[in-house]
């Protein structure tokens, strides 16, 4: 059966709280109705790896608590 994707966190930017990389489950922290919510988090490209505190960008969002994810661009990053 055809299962309909779910878009609501694709492109959003979130924020590594448990490292991610290949083999592992990190953890990512995103604005998520109304407050910030906690996810499992992959590498989209299943090798890179993120530290804690990364800017991550959300590629792929698998309901109900799991996302893909890759290295935030240069142009959506916060300088300051």
């Amino acid at each position: 059966m055809h299962r309909e994707a779910d878009r609501s966190l694709t492109g959003r930017i979130g924020r590594v709280s448990g490292r991610i990389g290949p083999g592992t489950i990190g953890e990512v922290m995103l604005s998520y109705r109304g407050g910030t919510a906690a996810f499992h988090a992959h590498p989209f490209d299943g090798v890179s790896g993120f530290a804690v505190g990364d800017e991550v960008l959300v590629i792929y969002f698998d309901p109900p608590q799991t996302v893909y994810v890759d290295e935030l661009p240069d142009v959506l990053r916060h300088t300051g």
